[in-house]
């Protein structure tokens, strides 16, 4: 598994857990990055991970903004956790992160949704991605 995939799926992970315990994804990413310093089974957060929370976070009420916006007929605490939280980050890298193609977020959004949801969710993700995309332009603030 490619270094930016782990580090995805492990930025997911953090932003679930983070909306699971109603804490933020940062406070969450510390208590894996002190975890991984004391038990050798944890795997360390790479830097990639790290630019992933501390961006999403800055960026956070503008994306759940986005994401509420223009996800048609489901409303961001309606959404299952799981899609919320892959939307919350590939909606993150796909409109502030300069360094990664579009196309390659939204596919790497669609497999974290294949791996971690159900059926329905690739399309729904894929759906939202693809307006935020075609949008992407007029998004940043």
């Amino acid at each position: 598994m490619a270094a930016r995939n782990k580090a995805r799926k492990r930025a997911f992970q953090i932003i679930f857990e983070a909306d699971q315990r109603g804490s933020t994804p940062t406070a969450v990413m510390q208590d894996w990055i002190r975890h991984a310093g004391t038990d050798e089974r944890q795997p360390p957060v790479s830097e990639y991970t790290k630019q992933l929370i501390e961006g999403y976070s800055q960026n956070a009420e503008r994306i759940d903004e986005l994401i509420s916006t223009y996800s048609v007929g489901w409303t961001l605490d309606r959404m299952p956790v799981v899609d919320r939280c892959i939307l919350r980050l590939a909606a993150y890298e796909l409109i502030w992160s300069e360094d990664v193609p579009e196309a390659v977020v939204i596919d790497e959004a669609l497999d974290i949704a294949r791996e971690f949801s159900t059926d329905e969710s690739p399309p729904f993700i894929n759906g939202l991605l693809g307006r935020l995309q075609d949008l992407k332009p007029t998004l940043r603030r």
